[in-house]
């Protein structure tokens, strides 16, 4: 657990300097984004900007081997997750993937089947381009990732269970 808080540390650092710059936009701070998440687990790759896939198209697909671990969705740092979360595009990667995050890149929400199971932030920015820390909030966002890497996909138990997966709007994980 070690490793991870100082790999978050190393992310906001990151971000923090990138803010620093006064020219940062959602898309400068997707590089800072896969290292922590490649970082966290052995095996674990974030693709950015992966293929297209029915529901749209999230930032990332994150994978281990073969196994589709799940989604991240990131908006610019200062967004609002809750009109985020309001938006249709959120409603259709709800709808459609089992395994998802939505971050600013400083506040993680987890959603499993489009139920936001675990939310944390990192720190909230500052005007002069720090992050203000909580150190049990980085602890937090740690389990949450953690989590969210180790989300498996449920085994289905009946022939009705399958059949009602299966009719989901877009079934992507």
């Amino acid at each position: 657990m070690a490793a991870d808080l100082k790999l978050l540390q190393d992310y906001i650092r990151t971000i923090e300097k990138e803010l620093a710059a006064g020219n940062a936009t959602e898309h400068t701070h997707r590089p800072a984004l896969k290292t922590l998440v490649e970082g966290l687990a052995k095996g674990v790759i974030a693709t950015n900007e992966p293929q297209r896939i029915e529901c749209g198209a999230p930032d990332f697909l994150v994978t281990k081997g073969s196994f589709q671990v799940g989604y991240i969705e990131a908006k610019d740092v200062g967004n609002s997750l809750d009109e985020a979360e309001k938006s249709e595009q959120l409603k259709r990667y709800s709808d459609s993937l089992r395994n998802l995050i939505l971050t600013d890149y400083l506040e993680f929400r987890w959603y499993v089947d489009g139920e936001r199971r675990f939310s944390a932030r990192l720190g909230t920015p500052t005007k002069d381009n720090k992050i203000k820390r909580d150190k049990d909030s980085v602890q937090a966002v740690a389990e949450l990732l953690s989590i969210f890497l180790a989300h498996e996909a449920e085994a289905v138990g009946t022939p009705k269970e399958l059949a009602k997966r299966m009719a989901r709007p877009v079934y992507c994980l």
